[in-house]
């Protein structure tokens, strides 16, 4: 009966743990991340629009500026609007389809947030 008792308490005890609205953290990161179904094809495809007619490029590009800032994500988001086309030395960029011919992801993600951070907020539909 004991031991019955003292599973029962345990259980009780982890799942009222597993309900809480704040995760355990470690530092200041949560434990455990998980991300909600559905984030990576989000962000794989934001070329998606909804149904019904296609959305601009800039509509698209500043859905992306929806993921977290300094991720892989983020720019697979920026890659599936305007797919990378990598020069060894590319110019400066002058407007956000010359941010493709830069080889590296990080100079690259910076020149995609520039232009669509400056991008003027469009209507999404």
């Amino acid at each position: 009966m004991r031991m019955i008792l003292a599973v029962a308490a345990v259980l009780y005890s982890v799942s009222a743990f597993a309900q809480t609205e704040k995760p355990p953290m470690v530092g200041d990161k949560p434990l455990v991340q998980v991300k909600p179904k559905g984030t990576k094809e989000a962000a794989a495809k934001p070329a998606a629009a909804a149904k019904g007619k296609p959305q601009s490029v800039a509509v698209r590009l500043q859905a992306c500026l929806d993921i977290d800032d300094g991720t892989k994500d983020r720019l697979n988001c920026y890659d599936a609007v305007i797919p990378p086309a990598p020069k060894p030395k590319p110019a400066k960029a002058k407007g956000y389809a010359d941010c493709r011919f830069f080889k590296e992801e990080d100079e690259r993600l910076a020149c995609f947030n520039g232009f669509a951070e400056s991008i003027p907020k469009l209507p999404k539909n």
